[in-house]
């Protein structure tokens, strides 16, 4: 009788103290709610951009997809056209690397006159006027070197240098200079400030306490970006090559002016295999610094 009794005392304190698990998920109304906003801020952006991917399946669309598709197979693949795509494929890595070489010579001057953890004055509390100011006009020349699309500047430069890769050199500069300079910035500032401000106050200059205090705690994640941004380089070079920069863009611009399937499917193969190659690069150098 009294071990009956101990038991049904552990049994009701065991269900005093385990609550029964709510049967609806509190947090439902909440969700529902935020998908029916996105619906709803959606939709006229999806009219506004006459969005109908209905048509993809509609019967000339079909047909001519089918016709389109065909005339790829089998790609092109004799000596003679293969050498020429050989030649283009390190004309495209060519492009897209000494691109990024001149981004980065943009981007560090950028990057470090926008960076308030540098400043000395700031070390006081507010920064003062002068250094504000020139901090303030380097973040605007990067919103405007990033603001404008590699494509639009390397419309502007085939017109100034000619037809040839060096249009596309001095877009990819010029744009990602403005994005590299951004987030170098940002990197910059997410760090600790204790050893930098700490130089600073000892008598260190700008220089110093960026190589000693800022760079060492950041260098990681700088060189990680930059090597993604080298991968981002190397397929807008072959977009590059559509207005005339170079590359396998431009050959494959030829292909399909001259409706050249067989062509046209070879270059996108090398294509894919380009960027699967650096983007295997790039996560090898990643898991190398991590």
């Amino acid at each position: 009788m009294q071990l009956h009794t101990v038991q049904t005392s552990v049994h009701a304190t065991a269900s005093t103290a385990l609550p029964t698990a709510p049967l609806r998920d509190p947090a439902a109304p909440g969700r529902l709610g935020l998908l029916l906003l996105c619906i709803v801020v959606l939709w006229p952006l999806m009219v506004w951009a006459e969005f109908k991917p209905w048509l993809l399946f509609d019967e000339r669309s079909m047909r001519a997809t089918g016709r389109f598709l065909s005339d790829f197979v089998p790609p092109r693949h004799d000596a003679e056209f293969l050498r020429l795509m050989l030649a283009e494929t390190w004309r495209t890595v060519a492009i897209a690397t000494v691109g990024l070489t001149l981004a980065f010579v943009v981007a560090v001057p950028l990057a470090l006159l926008s960076t308030a953890r540098l400043s000395i004055s700031a070390l006081t509390g507010r920064m003062a006027a002068g250094p504000y100011v020139l901090r303030q006009a380097t973040r605007w020349v990067a919103i405007v070197l990033r603001s404008v699309p590699e494509l639009v500047w390397a419309l502007i430069f085939v017109r100034v240098v000619g037809l040839g890769p060096t249009s596309g050199v001095i877009a990819i500069g010029i744009a990602y200079g403005g994005m590299l300079g951004k987030v170098y910035a940002e990197i910059l500032e997410s760090g600790d400030p204790s050893t930098t401000q700490a130089l600073l106050r000892n008598g260190a200059g700008r220089l110093q306490a960026f190589l000693f205090g800022t760079l060492p705690q950041c260098s990681t994640e700088l060189v990680s970006y930059t090597v993604y941004r080298w991968e981002c380089a190397i397929r807008s070079s072959v977009v590059l090559g559509f207005v005339g920069a170079g590359g396998l863009g431009q050959q494959l611009d030829n292909a399909s002016k001259m409706f050249a399937g067989a062509e046209a499917s070879s270059i996108l193969l090398i294509f894919m295999l380009l960027v699967g190659l650096a983007d295997r690069l790039s996560a090898w150098l990643r898991k190398e610094l991590g």
